[in-house]
């Protein structure tokens, strides 16, 4: 009787696998266990299976989860940084600290103090194509403010308090809106292309409202980039045939003062893109309205301002004279003054 219990057993035993279920662990394959190997194929099945599993899954995800998040994610102290790394205080992202240059990643090449007042000395960037160096998207940008890579903001909730977000270039950047004060003049720290600052406060570019404007058919000429026409004054009025002709004597000088992303010519004549536009909406050369002896002067530690005055001449009984001015990707800026 227990002859027949044994055969029965190994029968059953020798003829049929057992087959593991799918698990997190060998990360949905099966394992099969033969028992007719019972050592050679349930080690196997068993260290492969597991090894694979936890292998690839533990260390395929921490590994490249932890890494990517770090490199290019934001954190909030340093514990979220690797060992070698530390927690921006104000971009709120991690950052590499070093000794010299030779620490440093291609992407933040510049070894330097955090801040004046924070003498540890990290990593910095110096443009965004270097921050994107070796990456497949373009989402990282160098900030501003600290010369470190940070991802682009989408929205001024992701930027410091004071700062808004630009979503054309994903830099947070310092407030420039309406209200906001500013020093000097020209653009200070308002915002390009939109703003301006005067009396201490930045306000908005007037709109243009003017026939001139009205009658222009070349908008697609206009835009915020180009240097930009923010004040426009008389200076003087005066009889000049030998300069505006016997037919229309009368002129008028007036200062047109711009501010620029890029440095203003040192010389009037090279100015370029500088047009005049008539009430009829045809335009003519800038340049052709600089007589000579009309002032030009640049200013700014980057020559980002200039004051250019033009002369306007008008028919003797002219009392009001409507001008208007542009440069190519700038704003339009109208004019009316009276002689």
């Amino acid at each position: 009787m227990r002859f027949w219990v044994f055969v029965v057993i190994s029968v059953v035993m020798g003829g049929c696998s057992t087959r593991e279920g799918d698990s997190d662990v060998d990360g949905g394959g099966d394992v099969v266990v033969d028992a007719g190997s019972t050592d050679g194929g349930l080690d196997a099945g068993i260290d492969a299976g597991l090894d694979a599993g936890i292998d690839a899954g533990t260390d395929g995800g921490l590994d490249a989860g932890a890494d990517a998040g770090v490199d290019a994610g934001r954190c909030t102290e340093d514990a979220d940084c690797l060992a070698s790394e530390i927690c921006h205080p104000t971009a709120k992202v991690c950052v590499q600290t070093c000794m010299s240059a030779a620490d440093c990643p291609d992407s933040a090449k510049m070894c330097d103090a955090l801040s004046a007042t924070d003498s540890r000395q990290i990593c910095k960037c110096a443009t965004d194509v270097l921050c994107n160096e070796g990456r497949s998207t373009f989402d990282l940008v160098c900030s501003i403010q600290d010369a470190v890579c940070t991802p682009k903001c989408t929205a001024d909730t992701e930027c410091a308090e004071g700062q808004r977000c630009d979503t054309a270039s994903g830099h947070c950047k310092v407030r420039g809106d309406s209200g906001v004060p500013c020093t000097g003049e020209g653009q200070s720290n308002c915002d390009y292309g939109t703003h301006y600052c005067t009396t201490g406060i930045c306000v908005p570019l007037v709109d243009p409202t003017c026939a001139n404007y009205q009658n222009f058919p070349n908008k697609d000429q206009l835009g915020t980039t180009g240097p930009i026409l923010y004040d426009a004054r008389r200076v003087s009025v005066s009889t000049d045939p030998a300069a505006c002709g016997s037919a229309t004597p009368k002129r008028m000088d007036i200062a047109l003062s711009a501010y620029s992303s890029r440095p203003f010519p040192m010389l009037k004549s090279e100015l370029s893109g500088f047009f005049r536009v008539m009430v009829e909406g045809s335009t003519r050369d800038g340049l052709s309205h600089v007589f000579p002896g009309n002032s030009y002067t640049v200013s700014g530690d980057n020559r980002e301002r200039a004051e250019l005055v033009v002369s306007l001449c008008a028919v003797p009984e002219s009392i009001t004279i409507s001008s208007a001015f542009y440069f190519t990707n700038g704003n339009f800026l109208c004019h009316q003054a009276n002689f």
